[in-house]
């Protein structure tokens, strides 16, 4: 296979920082892999697998895939072995992959913020009904996720995607990871750029090339012009943010080195202004100072925030500059953050007089069957589409407003509320147990049952407050970005039995108050507690707030033993328990 790495490189004239050890970064010459999933790309580019998948697999059945493709190269056509039922999340940590994993797959679909026709989601629902039992999420990627797929049925499965424009090239692995762009796009009434092309672009210069399918891990995307920063900018490895310039007009600014998991970080501003038709040549930019700095030693220090923690956002910029795209961008101070982040729930007027509509299945879990019914009310209403939110909610364009009412009840039909409570339309999270092989504790189901309750002891309430749901700690639902940020965990109760439970993260948030969550010193809370415990901690909140106090800046003030829920206030009239 042809060395790819620096075939379009220009000359290297900038210093750049030399760490101490090797750590596997292919700009200093270190291009021996040094551990497994390293020599695993090496040995074969993963978008090679695709044929043998077409090919060999699907023809001849599990049992004839090779290990190196089943736990490693599957992963860039979205394709993850799921968990075996009936292993408990204490196990978890202690198994062999090849005993977590079952006989059926995981596979996610990129949308990268297109807005899918009746017929898009019309094949979403089918490949559910058809080939996954029924199943698909809404996934915080603005995926579709489903479950339980054969690898027989694999290349009927992409066929039907790729008839309505979809497919799950690098949805998973060491790769450019599905794209995050604004739900809004080109309709919102106050949006600043709409960067639709842009993201086309990207799609059709980079996935699925040679030259970018080989990152040290996940490449995460986000773009969005509106003003609500509505694609967690904060949390992605590079993200354009639309802004303006005093001269130039909008454009976007560029937003690195951000994720969370065990090490979270925020991404940093680089304070730019690029123009529409540049974001791709500055998204491979980024993508190839990733590529080539990265380091590759250590799986867990392989992400792009810590290439930026350990150079500088200024040094970032000089290399971007100077190595990748031959010349110095524009400074711009970055946007104003806004207080909190958009999800789009509810009706809205869009810029052309139509309105925009936003749903909020519980916890991002749908089904094949609720595609096809939401691809029904698409056409019956005349509809110019759907999209998917990195909220696991559904925005659908283009309604008339004399119809908005009958589309609400049409949607409440089917179980896509449009006027969620606010618990419903505020709680994420992750796959969790029942089918991830990293999970530790059930999170779908879980959460579906939290928010029946905390509608019941909380039907009033009058100010958001998100939780984010994950089944470990990976953060796949953004616990440390969340109100209440529940990080799946066994834990011992009040018998000395180890049962589920979550550390809790409080007070996170994006935004204007962009932080990570307070963690309480030595401080779990069982599965079983969950509700009662939230319960205390709400109605302190409701208690204690002053005029206009939020969640997450209460959080940061409170006494400590409010947040335990050791102490319980006196709720005010909105906090009926």
């Amino acid at each position: 296979m042809p060395d790819l790495r620096f075939q379009s490189q220009p000359p290297r004239f900038t210093e750049v920082p030399r760490p101490r050890r090797a750590e596997g970064q292919w700009a200093f010459g270190y291009t021996e892999p040094l551990n497994k999933n390293e020599q695993s790309k090496k040995d074969d580019d993963p978008l090679n697998v695709r044929d043998r998948i077409l090919y060999v697999y699907s023809k001849r059945g599990f049992d004839s895939i090779d290990p190196a493709d089943l736990r490693g190269r599957f992963r860039w056509m979205g394709l993850y072995t799921q968990r075996k039922p009936g292993i408990d999340g204490g196990r978890t940590g202690s198994m062999a992959e090849e005993e977590l994993d079952d006989r059926y797959f995981m596979l996610r679909v990129r949308s990268d913020g297109k807005l899918l026709s009746a017929d898009a989601v019309r094949a979403l629902g089918t490949v559910g009904v058809d080939f996954a039992r029924d199943t698909a999420d809404v996934t915080d990627r603005e995926n579709i996720q489903y479950h339980w797929i054969r690898i027989e049925d694999v290349p009927a499965i992409w066929e039907r995607l790729e008839a309505v424009g979809l497919h799950s090239l690098e949805a998973c692995g060491d790769s450019p990871r599905p794209f995050l762009g604004s739900p809004v796009a080109g309709v919102a009434a106050d949006e600043i750029i709409d960067g639709t092309t842009a993201l086309e672009e990207i799609e059709r210069r980079y996935i699925g090339n040679k030259e970018f399918s080989n990152f040290p891990r996940k490449f995460k995307t986000a773009l969005t012009g509106h003003p609500s920063h509505d694609v967690s900018p904060e949390t992605n490895d590079v993200s354009f943010v639309g802004t303006v310039h005093p001269e130039h007009g909008p454009g976007f600014d560029v937003w690195v080195g951000g994720g969370l998991s065990t090490n979270p970080m925020l991404a940093q501003k680089l304070g730019v202004w690029i123009p529409l038709d540049e974001v791709a040549d500055v998204w491979a930019g980024v993508a190839g100072i990733f590529r080539d700095y990265g380091y590759r030693r250590l799986r867990s220090r392989a992400r792009l925030k810590f290439l930026v923690a350990d150079w500088g956002v200024e040094k970032f910029r000089e290399v971007l500059e100077n190595e990748y795209l031959e010349k110095k961008l524009v400074s711009n101070p970055s946007p104003e953050a806004p207080v909190g982040h958009r999800d789009h729930i509810g009706v809205h007027p869009q810029k052309d007089g139509k309105f925009y509509v936003g749903v909020a299945p519980t916890a991002g879990r749908v089904s094949g069957t609720v595609l096809i019914q939401l691809a029904d009310v698409i056409e019956e209403f005349g509809l110019a589409g759907a999209r998917l939110t990195p909220y696991q909610k559904i925005v659908l364009i283009g309604a008339d407003g004399d119809r908005i009412e009958a589309l609400q009840d049409r949607l409440d039909a089917i179980g896509l509320s449009a006027r969620p409570s606010p618990w419903r339309q505020n709680t994420m999270a992750c796959t969790g147990i029942e089918f991830c092989k990293l999970a530790i504790v059930d999170t779908k189901e879980r959460a579906r049952r939290l928010v029946g309750e905390l509608e019941k002891r909380f039907p009033t309430i009058d100010t958001p407050i998100t939780i984010n749901v994950n089944g470990c700690p990976n953060a796949c639902a953004r616990t440390q970005v969340a109100d209440f940020g529940l990080k799946g965990q066994l834990v011992t109760d009040e018998n000395g039995q180890q049962v589920e439970g979550f550390q809790v993260h409080l007070g996170g948030a994006t935004g204007l108050r962009a932080n990570f969550g307070r963690k309480l010193r030595a401080h779990k809370v069982t599965s079983a507690g969950l509700d009662d415990y939230i319960t205390a901690v709400v109605t302190n909140y409701l208690a204690d707030r002053t005029e206009g106090e939020a969640f997450d800046a209460w959080v940061h003030r409170a006494d400590e033993a409010l947040l335990r829920g050791d102490k319980v206030l006196e709720a005010d009239a909105l906090g009926t328990v």
